[in-house]
């Protein structure tokens, strides 16, 4: 067993340690208390259902809610509900009038069912820092731009299965001949969003060098404008083997760089 696929199995055990389910048998609903962290800083919290030889997971309607608390009104912002609208389509999840985000899965699918679902959750709830002011644009386009500003072709919303046999999207993918590169534009890094990112990239790496018969490249475009990022996290990167560009940075000779690195 090499160093990765042991870091691989501790992401897993860690995830079964930290998950909890609570039958409640008045609604026959089941509680999935997971470790990824909400927009206040607690365990994001899933519901499952049988019904009818489907199982529905749920979400009972708290993270839209959350982000109303936040003072985050996806109905009075058109810019909002556009990203809204395509976070539900890009993970496959349904929003009902009640404002629940739900899934219908069959059992064969209900591990991919689970994490486009909590997939989904996180990132609309990174659609609480649209709330201030300050913020004129969505960094992910602010980062498309900027790929077109440099005239490089890309893929948006790029989707590859892993070696686990999980499907992940990334933000952007860039393929040339012998490599590609899958990116990830962080507006904000944090304990949760980048050991994601760094489990995903590193899940696809093997499958994709093997389809691909390219090399693959894991590249975070992280926002520093208004914010320093704590050098762990860079650290982090730099220890994955995953190249970072700070946004502060774009332009330089070592960034632009690194985005023609799969030229060749």
């Amino acid at each position: 067993m090499n160093q990765i696929t042991a870091l691989v199995d501790d992401f897993y055990n860690f995830l079964r340690q930290k998950t909890t389910i609570t039958l409640d048998a008045v609604t026959t609903w089941t509680k999935i208390t997971t470790p990824f962290l909400g927009l206040f800083n607690d365990s994001i919290e899933i519901y499952a259902k049988k019904e009818k030889g489907k199982v529905i997971l749920s979400d009972d309607g708290e993270t839209i809610h959350n982000l109303e608390l936040s003072g985050v009104s996806i109905s009075r912002s058109a810019k909002r509900k556009e990203m809204l609208e395509r976070i539900l389509l890009n993970y496959g999840v349904v929003l009902s009038e009640d404002s629940e985000l739900t899934v219908e899965t069959d059992e064969k699918n209900f591990p991919q069912k689970k994490l486009n679902l909590l997939s989904a959750i996180s990132e609309i709830n990174d659609l609480y820092v649209l709330s201030k002011q300050t913020v004129e644009s969505v960094f992910k386009e602010d980062v498309q731009a900027y790929l077109k500003e440099l005239d490089i072709i890309y893929t948006p919303n790029f989707i590859s299965k892993g070696s686990t046999g999980l499907e992940f999207t990334f933000d952007f993918q860039i393929a040339f001949r012998n490599t590609e590169i899958v990116i990830k534009a962080f507006n904000t890094v944090n304990k949760l969003n980048l050991p994601h990112f760094l489990f995903t990239w590193s899940d696809i790496k093997q499958m994709r060098e093997l389809l691909s018969s390219k090399m693959v490249i894991g590249l975070a475009i992280i926002n520093d404008t208004d914010r320093e990022i704590k050098p762990e996290y860079l650290e982090a990167l730099q220890n994955k083997d995953t190249e970072y560009i700070l946004w502060s940075n774009r332009y330089s000779n070592d960034s632009i760089n690194k985005l023609k690195a799969a030229n060749y």
